[in-house]
C-alpha cells in the first residue's frame, strides 16, 4: 500500500517539493550576495514560510494535473484559488510572528502567481500530451 503510494504520486511531488525549494533558496541567498547582504535579514521565519508556500505550489500542481475535471484551464482556475488564498492567509499569520514588510502581500502574491503561471503551463502542456495520445 505505501510502496504504491509512493511509487505513484508521492515520490514525484516529494523530488518536486525538494528541488524547487533548493532552487529557490539558493537563488535568494545569491541574490541577496549580490547586493552585499552576508545574511539573511528574515532570518528562520523567513525560510519555513518559504518552505509553506513551496509545498502549497506543489499541492496545487498535483491538484491541477490530477484533478477529476476535464477542462483543464478550470481545474487550474479550481487549483489557483484556494491556494492563493491560502498563501493570504500564511502571510496574515506570519505577522504575528514578525512584523510584515508593507509588500509582503502583494510580494507574495506576485511570486506565487509566478510560480503558479509555471505549473499551469505544464499543466497545460501534459494536458495536451494526454489528448494526443
Amino acid at each position: 500500500m505505501m510502496r504504491e503510494l509512493w511509487d505513484g504520486r508521492l515520490k514525484n511531488a516529494v523530488f518536486l517539493y525538494c528541488g524547487i525549494y533548493t532552487v529557490i533558496t539558493i537563488l535568494n541567498s545569491v541574490l541577496f550576495l549580490m547586493e552585499g547582504v552576508r545574511d539573511d535579514p528574515s532570518g528562520n521565519w523567513h525560510e519555513i514560510t518559504r518552505a509553506v508556500i513551496v509545498l502549497l505550489g506543489v499541492i496545487a500542481y498535483e491538484m491541477a494535473v490530477h484533478l477529476p475535471v476535464r477542462n483543464v484551464f478550470a481545474r487550474i482556475l479550481l487549483t489557483y484559488i484556494p491556494t492563493i488564498l491560502l498563501v493570504f492567509v500564511l502571510v496574515w499569520a506570519s505577522g504575528f510572528l514578525d512584523p510584515l514588510a508593507e509588500s509582503a502581500y502583494r510580494d507574495a502574491a506576485i511570486n506565487y502567481t509566478g510560480f503558479y503561471i509555471l505549473i499551469a503551463i505544464v499543466a497545460v502542456v501534459k494536458d495536451i500530451r494526454a489528448q494526443k495520445e
